[in-house]
């Protein structure tokens, strides 16, 4: 007998749902309601892209072949000001809109001129939204426009026009151009102060890659007050320079290539050095793809292609010899790809990755006979790059049967997890949290403070190998080193898997001293160069354990700076006494204090590592940690004064 079909179960009921429900957002209203959607967040990151929305534009004109400088001003009061000597925005009525163009690419999203193709061959922004996303975002904005022997000028306020467009007749004006001026919403941002550093390196890199473009900055806030100029004449080649600036280089003037294939412009740099990490940074239509795409491909196989061919050639490789593989090549490599091209497919709404197949075919060959043409040229630094390849060929061997060896030993694959990790119970990767603690002893009272459900400790003894200047057989040598792979379980470099992860963080403990810093610079050194893809996957974190405890009557208070200490102290009231007590090691706390202050994740702070600007982080690691004294001695003599509260 067949069971009875169970009844439907019945549906609760639904508020109506009609045409009056569905809200169409008028102008620029999207943008205020979800802002993360236009500039990705409204942290710092955020306010900075407004600066770069409004200067991509300006250096899309330059990029047309109409403009030759442009100026970027942060005022006193927190406006910032963009001036270009372009063509000027147009300001005839649009037949679209019935406003004058001017407004039109001001309030309506997805208006610009970078669709057709006729304003703009090669450009930058190609969404068409730079313009309007910024003045939806910005409390109040003007746009003043130079050409035709007027000047036009319009007002906003979050968005919406503020009066008609206002024309003066000045016959004796010459000069065309556009000037945007904001001010940013501190409804919309968490803050509407600029960071300066960012807006530098951002303006810094357009220079390079819009070659005799000339662009100057100034900062008119109080105690901020700063200028630069910047105009690079030899383009990417200078953008290598300064990479490589202070390192031996084994060709002194970078291999400089310029060529247009069909519609697509092809610039590249190449230079090396006598290090053994790589650097190779890939831009189209001056948008950073960090992922590199098309034309790193086609640049990579070129090189490849092209150093075998020669090395044969040369007799530097015999016949019975392997060819040199990628890696071997790209050892102490630095190199620079841009390309322009009228229609760039960015895979991803980051636009990190260019995805236009042609471009490949249009790099490799363009690259391939220029580097071709530099070696014949050039035999001596030609004999110099082969020969740093062969090596880098030989130590790759070396490192091979170095992870064979500890790979057979079980020493890398997880398998057999390092003796003193102490392990968590749980077993789920995105719950599981693993603390690389300074000391055994700060270890043991990490191991004795710790929730051991999920947390897991590794201590490590002293400092770890500096991986900048060793090559990697040398660094599977370094006990502490292999224990940490171990540990994580995902592999390293080029065999790193990150879906192998066994703790979704991993968090740096050291103490708050010099060589607490040092320790953490190291472990960041091994990541960067090593283990990258844990940065990026945001798994990185830095503990910030307490610097003080005071104890006032029967309270105490955690304090984690001098400047928190200062003000603390400064609100008792008088006759309230208070004992201060400075930590200069974990190892001075006991395992409730550790716990409470450090590792407790409803109280704790900790900071995530991130990597927003990858040059200026090459930059910086190189110098702080390669061979070279003299970059070192410079950086640190140019930063001594920020140096606070210096422990020595």
């Amino acid at each position: 007998m067949e069971d009875e079909a169970p009844e439907p179960r019945r549906r609760k009921a639904q508020p109506s749902y009609t045409a009056s429900d569905i809200q169409v957002l008028e102008g620029l209203e999207a943008v205020r309601r979800r802002p993360g959607m236009y500039i990705g967040t409204t942290d710092q990151r955020g306010l900075q892209q407004l600066i770069k929305e409004v200067v991509d534009n300006s250096v899309d004109e330059a990029m047309a072949g109409f403009a030759t400088r442009v100026e970027v001003t942060i005022e006193a009061d927190g406006w910032v000001r963009v001036v270009d000597d372009g063509r000027g925005i147009p300001v005839d009525k649009h037949r679209t809109t019935g406003k004058s163009a001017l407004e039109t690419i001001m309030t309506v999203l997805h208006a610009g001129g970078k669709f057709g193709g006729g304003a703009y061959k090669v450009s930058g922004g190609l969404h068409g939204v730079g313009a309007s996303v910024v003045n939806a975002l910005s409390r109040k904005m003007w746009v003043e426009v130079r050409r035709d022997r007027k000047v036009f000028r319009q007002e906003y306020e979050r968005g919406i026009t503020k009066g008609s467009l206002k024309t003066t007749a000045d016959p004796k004006q010459k000069h065309t151009g556009t000037t945007t001026a904001w001010l940013a919403d501190d409804e919309i941002f968490e803050s509407i102060t600029y960071e300066t550093e960012p807006v530098l390196q951002r303006l810094r890199e357009m220079a390079y890659l819009t070659k005799g473009l000339w662009i100057r900055f100034e900062d008119r806030r109080a105690g901020r007050e700063r200028e630069m100029n910047f105009c690079f004449e030899g383009g990417v080649a200078s953008f290598v320079r300064h990479i490589n600036a202070g390192r031996n280089t084994l060709n002194p003037r970078p291999i400089y290539i310029e060529k247009t294939v069909e519609t697509t412009q092809i610039e590249a740099a190449v230079q090396y050095n006598d290090g053994f990490s790589q650097v190779e940074f890939s831009f189209a239509n001056t948008v950073n793809t960090i992922d590199g795409g098309a034309h790193l491909t086609g640049f990579r196989s070129a090189l490849t292609r092209v150093l075998n061919d020669y090395a044969r050639k040369q007799k530097f490789l015999k016949d019975d010899d392997a060819n040199l593989t990628g890696d071997d090549v790209r050892e102490g490599l630095v190199a620079v790809v841009s390309v322009k091209l009228p229609e760039p497919q960015f895979e991803g709404q980051t636009k990190t990755r260019l995805g236009n197949a042609e471009v490949k075919n249009h790099a490799e060959g363009a690259i391939a006979e220029g580097l071709m043409q530099y070696l014949e040229e050039h035999p001596s630094d030609g004999r110099k790059i082969i020969e740093k390849g062969i090596m880098a060929s030989r130590a790759r061997e070396a490192a091979r049967k170095a992870r064979d060896l500890v790979v057979r030993k079980g020493l890398l694959d997880g398998t057999m997890l390092p003796g003193k990790l102490a392990d968590c119970s749980e077993r789920d990767p995105f719950q599981c949290e693993l603390y690389l603690v300074e000391g055994i002893s700060a270890g043991g009272t990490a191991k004795t403070g710790r929730d051991r459900r999920f947390q897991a400790i590794l201590p490590l003894r002293g400092k770890i190998l500096n991986v900048e200047k060793a090559r990697m057989e040398k660094m599977l040598a370094h006990e502490e080193i292999r224990a940490l792979i171990t540990a994580l379980g995902t592999g390293f470099g080029d065999t790193m898997d990150i879906a192998k992860l066994r703790y979704r963080r991993v968090i740096i403990m050291a103490d708050a001293d010099v060589d607490g810093s040092h320790i953490r610079t190291l472990l960041l050194t091994f990541f960067f160069r090593y283990m990258r893809d844990l940065i990026d996957e945001g798994c990185l974190f830095i503990a910030q354990p307490p610097l003080f405890r005071i104890q006032n009557g029967r309270q105490h208070t955690w304090i984690y700076s001098d400047q928190e200490r200062d003000a603390f102290l400064g609100k008792l009231k008088e006759g309230q006494k208070a004992h201060v007590q400075r930590y200069k090691g974990l190892g001075e706390m006991n395992p409730e204090q550790l716990w409470e202050t450090t590792m407790d994740p409803e109280n704790r702070t900790m900071l995530r590592v991130t990597i927003e600007d990858a040059m200026k982080a090459e930059e910086i690691f190189s110098t702080l940690m390669g061979d070279e004294v003299a970059p070192r001695k410079k950086w640190i003599q140019g930063h001594a004064t920020q140096v606070k509260n210096l422990d020595v």
